[in-house]
């Protein structure tokens, strides 16, 4: 008989779905225990006037905050470092992040500065956080981030062109707030990357070599929800019901990574967002494919089991057939929605492939990925997605 392996599934947060469910945000906050707010959040959530919501919350409850509104995308060391700063001029005891993944990043990496000290470096890899960290409430604005129920946190080292992860349970938000209502009128453009960014999630946690049943069906009703309703909200922003289901999936993927793991997708794309900047959702989405081409060979069930729930026919097909067909499904949603199929049109310099290979060997992803894969391997990855030749 063999031997099963053993699960360990991690999940600590408090999850708040629903309609102005951020509407109750003092109840949580007093639950904490918090009295001295920091908000993080970048500019265009402020601008947005969602932060204005927010603080008037606080303000009716009587409820001290100090904002921190300078996060950018793929968010620099420089970043984390300011906010720290701040935070130790005003005495905070709880964190609020409200924005997309690099707001929650940043907010999770002040966080463990401020209440273990030294450099955000000193924590690569895992479990490397050994002090308690203050209660965090995580608010995604974005429908793809995962990260307000994550143990992760990423952050650019612009020195070494680098984003490095440490992964931590003290990362882990206590309380996260997911409300539709104030992800509705994105972009088209963010709700498509960051739509795809869930998508990444879910499918790289679900064919992981530390796929568990948990991370499993999270991941493939995550899988369902995306493939159904992303198109919708792209052309639809508008509408509660296809954001709100975008929302609710983002959230499971990113549970079911916490616990499943990721892959090559987000290893390469984690090396160009360090290099040139590039929308993480962005990346994710134009790498998924090439990825999942290579990878299709090792996990045939799985992704035979990703072009079924994706609405793929595959009635009558042999296993690797039916597998090929979840690739076709994905590319599908992706040029419905305006992605790019490839990495010359987001800038990637092709004379930069060594080195984005080496840094892609240097993340702890490449160790979960189904398939067994050489830095050459990376290379031609690279090199197929520069010229989108799937």
């Amino acid at each position: 008989m063999k031997k099963e392996k053993i699960c360990v599934f991690r999940m600590n947060t408090k999850i708040i779905y629903g309609h102005n469910a951020i509407e109750n945000i003092s109840t949580y906050i007093r639950e904490l225990k918090g009295t001295n707010v920091l908000i993080v959040t970048d500019q265009g959530v402020k601008k947005a006037g969602i932060v204005k919501r927010l603080v008037r919350l606080l303000e009716e409850e009587n409820i001290n905050y100090t904002i921190y509104d300078e996060v950018v995308a793929n968010p620099p060391i420089q970043v984390v470092e300011k906010g720290v700063e701040l935070a130790k001029e005003t005495s905070i005891d709880l964190i609020i992040t409200i924005g997309g993944g690099s707001s929650i990043d940043v907010g999770k990496g002040i966080n463990i500065l401020l209440t273990n000290g030294g450099d955000i470096k000193d924590y690569t890899g895992i479990e490397k956080v050994g002090q308690p960290t203050l209660p965090l409430i995580a608010i995604p604005t974005t429908c793809g981030t995962g990260s307000e129920v994550t143990w992760s946190t990423v952050i650019t080292d612009p020195k070494e062109q680098f984003k490095f992860a440490v992964l931590s349970s003290q990362n882990i938000p206590e309380v996260a707030i997911i409300d539709p209502t104030i992800m509705i009128s994105l972009p088209p453009k963010l709700i498509a990357s960051t739509g795809m960014d869930a998508l990444t999630h879910a499918i790289e946690a679900y064919v992981s070599v530390k796929a568990q049943p948990f991370s499993d069906a999270l991941a493939i009703y995550a899988i369902d929800l995306i493939s159904s309703n992303l198109r919708k909200a792209v052309f639809y922003q508008d509408n509660l019901e296809y954001v709100g289901k975008m929302a609710i999936a983002s959230t499971m993927a990113g549970a079911a990574f916490t616990n499943g793991f990721l892959g090559l997708v987000h290893a390469m794309s984690h090396t160009l967002g360090g290099v040139f900047d590039i929308p993480h959702g962005i990346a994710n989405a134009i790498l998924l494919p090439y990825v999942m081409k290579f990878n299709m060979i090792a996990a045939p069930c799985k992704f035979a089991k990703i072009a079924e729930v994706m609405g793929e026919n595959i009635k009558g097909l042999n296993m690797l057939e039916a597998a090929e067909k979840s690739l076709n499904a994905v590319v599908k949603l992706s040029t419905d929605i305006g992605i790019p199929n490839n990495l010359k049109e987001v800038g990637m310099d092709p004379g930069m492939i060594e080195k984005l290979a080496a840094d892609s060997m240097r993340s702890g992803n490449v160790l979960t990925n189904p398939r067994k894969n050489t830095i050459d391997d990376i290379k031609t990855l690279f090199r197929k997605a520069y010229e989108g030749k799937l």
